[in-house]
């Protein structure tokens, strides 16, 4: 012990970092950190995930690089490698916050493991017939006005694939800033932060036009509503691999054959054409009937 402390000493640990757990650490970082994000919701659940697992338990003297990799390959036996980086990144960022503002450490261990490798990007596209399908099992008319909750995450729907939007826009829309004359939306909370403005097809002021209401929020969802009533619809369709999210993969590949890459980008908020290329899954056939 004497040995072990006096090493401790030399390398300038002993006596500085707190003798506190990575638990208390995580702690610490939601009360004070995620609750300033807008995804604080999603950072406190995980956290709260993570302390069930027993590598929360170490003391912060102790963490070392082999302990995240145990944690990692546990974690790849039941989620897929994206969820796992999600969560190697929020894991890195508390400890870099501990290290820069707290004093709590003094390296990160969790740069010295092997990150699981990209997923390879989505590039599912929707049918219109499977989107009849889900219009039907939300209850959807588009000759009368959507009044329930499940209703209104169809005209949701209708108007991701027009705009682009992704569900926590859509969700967020008010109609303060949705201006019919000029047929533009302006979305004031996006994903990356950046305030932006949406240019509507026909179909979109349509929609806005049949649920139009003398509420707030434009369509009066919230994004959970939105994510549950689309997961229970495709299931009744038997629809197993779509995701709300496709529907932006949908909206881009079709705006595409409409409007210069430039403008695409600035519509859908993108700062960089790769990522926009993400977006763009045309089939070959769709190719093959411009040449």
């Amino acid at each position: 012990w004497a040995a072990d402390t006096e090493k401790e000493i030399i390398s300038g640990k002993h006596g500085e970092i707190p003798n506190k757990t990575f638990g208390d650490l995580l702690v610490r970082y939601a009360e004070t950190v995620s609750v300033t994000k807008r995804g604080a919701q999603w950072e406190q659940h995980r956290i709260n995930a993570f302390l069930r697992d027993e590598f929360t338990d170490v003391k912060l003297l102790h963490l070392k690089p082999e302990i995240f990799s145990e944690w990692r390959d546990r974690r790849l036996r039941n989620v897929s490698a994206g969820t796992v980086l999600r969560e190697i990144n929020l894991l890195s960022h508390a400890i870099n916050t501990a290290i820069k503002d707290w004093g709590w450490l003094k390296i990160n261990p969790l740069s010295g493991i092997r990150r699981p490798s990209e997923p390879l990007p989505r590039d599912r596209i929707v049918t219109d017939k499977e989107i009849e399908k889900l219009l039907f099992a939300l209850g959807y008319d588009y000759d009368r006005k959507p009044i329930g909750v499940s209703e209104r995450v169809g005209a949701a729907m209708l108007f991701a694939i027009e705009t682009a939007m992704r569900a926590g826009e859509i969700a967020k829309l008010t109609w303060e800033y949705v201006n019919i004359e000029k047929r533009a939306a302006r979305l004031i909370e996006t994903k990356n932060g950046h305030k932006r403005d949406v240019p509507l097809s026909g179909e979109a002021i349509r929609i806005l036009e049949q649920i139009r209401g003398d509420t707030e929020s434009v369509f009066n969802l919230q994004t959970s509503q939105i994510d549950v009533n689309f997961r229970k619809a495709k299931d009744r369709c038997m629809i197993n691999d779509a995701t709300f999210h496709d529907f932006r993969h949908l909206a881009i590949t079709r705006l595409a054959q409409k409007i210069d890459v430039l403008d695409l980008a600035r519509m859908t908020g993108h700062r960089d054409l790769k990522k926009l290329m993400i977006y763009y899954n045309p089939t070959a056939e769709d190719i093959a009937k411009k040449l």
